[in-house]
């Protein structure tokens, strides 16, 4: 990629400088004229590269960070420039530069740039903006590129269609229907292009990523045009990654939310049925796809944590296994920032006290609880699962031991001074040593997910030398076939409903299970829809914890406002006995969850306000309601 970027941006200089007086007395032959970027696939494909460039890193997007903006996060007292924290306050102004300030958001940038390497410098509003016009500049270009082979062309063109549709889909899906812009705007004319509504918006969406999708190879290693940058073609966009966003515009177009708008109905359970059946049949054909003979896989759950970081050195790439052989991610923008590893001190998951962080970021209990539940797969509130609350740690959901710091677990290893030892075990019941409401956890939790135990400052695991390097994806499979079951599940209106490929809804909810070495569905959640739905998002929650996914899934399933979505707790209890071999046997007594607050939701959260600079801009682009 570096390689063709490389051109581009010699391109893109040249073309700056025309003009230029003398510029070191240039013979004529010698300058580039406007289709230079555009003759050859070498030279149109740096130019495609600066889309790549336009997406931005949303856990890394200054040296703090905020991107899980649900119920199931909460920052300690004292932050207040997060928009999480403009979030539980309903003030949804926050996510825009001018209210939330160029250094902490990672949604808008004041100080954008397409060029720069730095990962402060992206944000996704100028970004999709910036992208779209790109997007459009190729295409309005195509007939340029000459020199090229076929496979070559639509692979250009296959990517110029992807960005135009990804960049329109990550805006609608906060903000609601917008302009689709297929073309060029000219600089000089006035603008007048209506807001369209999320379902046009997603039809438009949807046509360019099904054509996309057709032009696009599954591995670029597998072709001649990709033998060219063998190795280095880890980021660029396949018909995986467009099959993957072109179902889940139709799942979101399929929502509650979005068919609020459409059918005029206040049912927040109600899908649109002719959505979820195109959603569920793209997905489909994605799973089908992936399954007849691809890299594309699940990681095998010992690597589950490969997902989210990668390494340099080994060059083992973030959702990748370690052989190389499986890759679960669908869809990963640049990683800008190499020399920092993001989140181990950004985001502070152990507190300041055992890494001198400014922000520590707490799971929430009430979403613990909510989405961690037995590994016999029932949720804790099944009075059939055998939650036990003198024993809260036995038998979870093995995504619960990867994912959450919980009370008597080692922390650290290194405890060679007195300081060290004090804080070996992590003390998370009610007035333990972890407890602390700007130093510590404010839930009795703490997140595990992203990185491991040893990121503290005794251990020094987060240290920069071991070359570790968290990098979320956007997409993985596992999302791919949480989707297909909740567009299968709702097309057909069975958990039974199977479309394309061989899986049924409920066939594709267990092939998450299984890799997770959680039980099947029971029978009382497989006969009944609504039950069944339940654990779809139930799922989701857990499987796609942390990962930025749960805002969005919350407001489309119209739950932003609903008890109990919009409360966050903290878990009170006693420890009664403890066993520091096997914490999970700890005895607690006096379990309970606290309120820490409520967020006091309007319809009007469910979408984000648009800037005012740009709604004054014409009559035509309003604001969205109540704002």
């Amino acid at each position: 990629m570096k390689n063709f970027k490389s051109i581009y941006i010699g391109v893109a200089a040249a073309l700056a400088l025309t003009g230029c007086t003398d510029y070191l007395d240039k013979a004529p032959e010698s300058e580039i004229s406007e289709t230079e970027a555009f003759k050859d696939f070498r030279n149109f494909q740096g130019f495609v590269e600066e889309m790549y460039n336009c997406i931005p890193e949303f856990d890394k997007g200054y040296w703090t960070n905020s991107w899980n903006w649900g119920e199931d996060e909460i920052e300690n007292v004292g932050i207040d420039y997060h928009f999480v924290y403009k979030v539980d306050q309903g003030d949804f102004w926050g996510w825009q530069a001018e209210y939330d300030g160029w250094s902490s958001g990672w949604m808008d940038k004041a100080n954008f740039s397409a060029t720069s390497t730095s990962r402060f410098d992206k944000g996704l509003w100028p970004g999709c903006w910036y992208g779209i016009r790109k997007a459009n500049m190729g295409l309005e270009n195509l007939d340029l590129l000459t020199d090229a082979t076929q496979e070559q062309k639509n692979f250009i063109k296959g990517q110029l269609l992807f960005f135009r549709a990804w960049f329109h889909f990550q805006m609608i899906q906060y903000f609601g229907g917008l302009p689709y812009i297929d073309e060029v705007l000219p600089s000089n004319e006035k603008l007048t292009l209506p807001r369209l509504t999320y379902a046009e918006s997603a039809d438009r969406i949807a046509e360019d990523l099904r054509e996309a999708a057709d032009l696009l190879p599954i591995d670029w290693e597998d072709t001649e045009t990709g033998a060219l940058t063998s190795g280095n073609n880890d980021l660029r966009v396949t018909k995986i990654a467009a099959l993957g966003y072109l179902g889940k515009n139709y799942l979101w177009a399929a929502s509650p939310l979005m068919y609020e708008e459409k059918a005029g109905t206040c049912d927040s359970t109600k899908y649109n049925q002719d959505y979820a059946q195109k959603a569920a049949t793209v997905l489909g054909e994605l799973i089908q796809t992936v399954e007849s003979g691809t890299k594309y896989g699940l990681l095998p759950f010992d690597e589950y944590s490969n997902n989210f970081r990668t390494k340099d050195g080994t060059r083992r790439i973030a959702g990748q296994s370690k052989s190389g052989e499986i890759v679960e991610a669908i869809f990963r923008g640049p990683c800008y920032g190499w020399n920092d590893t993001g989140l181990g001190l950004s985001h502070g998951f152990f507190g300041s006290d055992l890494n001198d962080n400014g922000v520590t970021g707490c799971p929430t209990a009430n979403y613990v609880n909510y989405a961690y539940g037995m590994a016999n797969g029932l949720p804790l509130s099944d009075q059939y699962s055998g939650f036990d609350k003198a024993h809260p740690w036995q038998n979870r959901d093995p995504r619960f031991y990867h994912d959450i710091v919980y009370d008597g677990l080692k922390m650290i290893d290194n405890t060679t001074t007195t300081t060290a030892k004090t804080w070996e075990y992590a003390e998370l019941y009610t007035d333990g040593l972890y407890r602390d409401v700007i130093r510590g956890s404010r839930t009795g939790y703490y997140l595990l997910k992203f990185c491991d135990i040893d990121c503290n400052k005794y251990d020094q695991g987060w240290s920069y030398s071991l070359g570790y390097h968290i990098h979320l994806p956007w997409m993985r499979l596992a999302d791919v076939y949480l989707m297909y079951a909740e567009a299968a599940a709702e097309a057909a209106q069975s958990p039974d409903g199977k479309y394309y490929c061989s899986y049924t809804a409920i066939d594709a909810i267990n092939k998450i299970r299984t890799r997770a070495g959680v039980a099947s569905l029971g029978s009382n959640y497989t006969r009944d829809l609504n039950k069944f739905m339940q654990e779809v998002r139930r799922e989701r929650a857990c499987e796609l914890a942390y990962e930025g996914h749960r805002f969005n899934d919350l407001r489309r399933w119209k739950l932003l406002d609903v008890y109990p979505y919009n409360i966050k707790t903290s878990q009170e209890f006693i420890r009664v006995t403890t066993n520091k071999s096997a914490p999970q046997n700890n005895q607690i007594s006096e379990w309970r969850q606290e309120n820490i607050l409520t967020r006091n939701f309007s319809s009007k959260h469910y979408w984000l306000p648009l800037k005012r600079t740009d709604t004054n801009m014409y009559l035509e682009f309003a604001q969205n309601p109540g704002w």
